[in-house]
């Protein structure tokens, strides 16, 4: 998810400072952990080299964070690897359902992804891991159609009924084909203005120091400053006075209330922002400055030029069967959901072999349609996890266990015995506990591609006050018999106000509600319906899904400190605990790929350092920064 468009200023950046360390990351990156992970997963031979290969290592989940760390210890030569998914398929919050009778494909999760490339780099170029894995993949990309950006022919604009600027309803137009024309009307450039001039004040210090011994003094005092205040604090919060003596001090943006109604219902013309003004204002500051929002992409899959899939293995196959022989779907190899197909399902170089190869070998190596349901530690520090499928109950013994399922998840159905306040402290089940795991809800539907072949007044996108705010119509290539439209994206409060209609009737009201506005407005005039196919239409409510529980894990205003010490667990506690907390659900860029990719990481550079592996390309634990934790 974004908190806007694509702001890319950050990207444009470059730090002049010396890096601390050969391992430090370049800015943009996220700013916790100042580490190049990239470069480290990308040495011939994987990350380490195991000491003891015949350890035993379960990894509950199958999403990209569990599908990451089974590949990167594989690589490092352990054997004995088992991957638990309770649903029947893998990729956990990518979620590429291919497009009725043809059509494109529907991206129920995920769908526009940063790779922190600069400007002027090819996405796979970026400092990431993402950018890695699609450059490893071959996976094909384009600029996501993001509101307000060049990538689309128009951005459509609706506040209070259409009757921002006057009394006769009409859809603010904005084009912005050079990617530097500011919004319509002097009321939504005033707010673009404010927004823009905390960013950049906050990016230029920030991308100065970012990677250089200063930066964690200086992003600790970034958190100390900002971490009490909501995001509605700081949109009303006065703007930083010229040459303000505090450099982690930027103030705030300025916003009066008429202002911070229009940030909130559109941002800068982009997209709602609203979802996030009640969370801790770190979450969007670090959407926003670290390159979260930058040069955004829409991933096509592992596809050709023409999007058709290239040869890969199970092509075609609707079903494979894991260990235990339960059916679970087979690889598509289609939109973001394609990167988690690739990490299973490709050959691992240094096993000649895939993941899925290996796993199902194993009697217990890949389950799928599997439940784990409690997880024992003994007194000889083995771990025991009961797992519940069709066949009944059974009980496996892991020497180290990685957990990648949302927090949610783990402590409303899997039972924990046997842990002490050595092994896993109160105060990090209590972190579990109260995390704030954001509703959303997506309503797609395939789109005639004669909306895109005629000159027709509608834009391309629609951001609105209303119940269906924000509208993505896009078309991936000319193989698809259809387009897609996303009819509509909420988050929060937006999302859980659809929660009592049915799909096929929100579908239904979505389309005669984007009707109704469309028709309104006096500059248009026209239906979109005619061009959307509603009985085929899809919705996803990811806090009704069974396996995820939530969208994206976010956190309050104070409560910081709470996603510190499940960020830190691994280094601090996995030693004696023997547990592993990986994902984006223990991250602080929540809703991302990013963080789950370096959340897996973290996980497997902890377990290796436990078990005395031997680390590649001369890094050793004393390179791995330290996640910055209040006294």
């Amino acid at each position: 998810m974004t908190i806007g468009s694509s702001f890319d200023h950050p990207a444009d950046l470059t730090s002049p400072g010396t890096r601390a360390a050969p391992w430090a990351a370049r800015f943009p990156n996220p700013p916790d952990l100042c580490f190049d992970y990239r470069k480290l997963v990308e040495l011939s031979g994987g990350i380490a080299e195991a000491k003891e290969p015949e350890r035993r290592i379960g990894i509950i989940g199958a999403g990209v964070a569990g599908l990451c760390a089974a590949r990167e210890l594989l690589r490092a030569g352990f054997k004995n690897v088992t991957l638990i998914e309770q649903s029947s398929r893998i990729g956990g919050r990518h979620l590429t359902v291919a497009g009725p009778d043809g059509g494109a494909p529907f991206e129920m999760g995920a769908m526009r992804i940063p790779f922190f490339n600069r400007t002027g780099e090819p996405p796979q170029a970026g400092r990431s891991l993402m950018a890695y894995f699609a450059g490893l993949f071959d996976l094909k990309l384009s600029n996501f159609p993001n509101p307000g950006t060049s990538w689309v022919n128009a951005t459509g604009i609706y506040l209070r009924e259409g009757c921002l600027l006057g009394d006769t309803p009409q859809l603010l137009i904005w084009t912005n084909a050079t990617g530097e024309e500011p919004p319509p009307s002097d009321t939504l450039q005033r707010v673009f203005t404010k927004w823009l001039r905390f960013a950049k004040r906050m990016s230029a210090v920030v991308s100065l120091h970012y990677g250089t011994a200063r930066w964690p003094m200086l992003w600790a005092a970034i958190v100390e400053r900002y971490s009490p205040l909501s995001f509605r604090d700081l949109v009303h919060l006065e703007e930083a006075l010229q040459n303000h003596p505090d450099p982690s001090d930027f103030g705030g943006l300025g916003m009066t209330e008429e202002e911070s109604r229009i940030f909130y219902a559109i941002g800068i013309g982009d997209g709602s922002w609203g979802a996030f003004y009640d969370v801790c204002c770190l979450y969007p500051l670090r959407t926003a400055i670290f390159g979260f929002s930058s040069h955004l992409q829409l991933v096509h899959g592992r596809v050709d030029a023409n999007d058709a899939p290239l040869p890969a293995p199970f092509i075609g196959a609707r079903q494979i069967k894991d260990s235990a022989g339960h059916d679970f779907d087979a690889p598509a190899y289609l939109g973001i959901a394609a990167l988690d197909d690739c990490l299973m399902h490709l050959p691992i170089a240094e096993l000649h072999r895939s993941m899925y190869e290996t796993l199902v070998a194993k009697p217990d190596g890949l389950l799928m349609r599997s439940k784990v349901t409690r997880i024992e530690r003994r007194s000889a520090g083995e771990l025991s996890v009961t797992v519940k499928n069709d066949e009944g109950v059974k009980r496996l013994l892991f020497d180290e266990l990685i957990v990648t399922i949302p927090s949610w998840i783990l402590e409303t159905c899997v039972e924990l015995i046997g842990f002490d306040k050595k092994t896993l402290p109160f105060e990090i089940i209590d972190a579990w506990k109260h995390a704030h795991w954001e509703s959303s809800c997506k309503v797609y539907a395939p789109l005639d591609k004669a909306f895109f072949e005629k000159e027709i007044a509608i834009p391309q996108i629609l951001v609105t006050d209303s119940f269906v705010h924000d509208v993505y119509a896009y078309r991936y290539s000319e193989r698809y018999k259809a387009d897609c439209i996303l009819l509509s994206y909420t988050w929060e409060d937006d999302a859980n106000k659809l929660c009592a209609f049915t799909d096929s009737e929100l579908a239904q009201r979505c389309l005669a509600e984007l009707d109704r506005i469309l028709l309104r407005c006096t500059n248009v005039g026209l239906a979109i319906s005619p061009y959307v196919d509603i009985s085929k239409a899809r919705v996803q409510r990811w806090l009704n899904d069974p396996n995820a529980h939530g969208c994206a894990r976010l956190y309050r205003p104070g409560t910081y400190q709470d996603v510190v010490r499940l960020m830190a667990f691994n280094r601090d506690h996995s030693g004696k605990s023997r547990l592993y907390l990986a994902g984006e659900g223990y991250s602080a860029d929540a809703g991302w790929t990013e963080p789950a990719l370096r959340g897996a990481l973290d996980a497997v550079i902890n377990l290796c350092n436990n078990t005395g592996a031997r680390f590649h390309g001369g890094f050793s634990m004393g390179d791995y920064p330290e996640y910055y934790q209040r006294k």
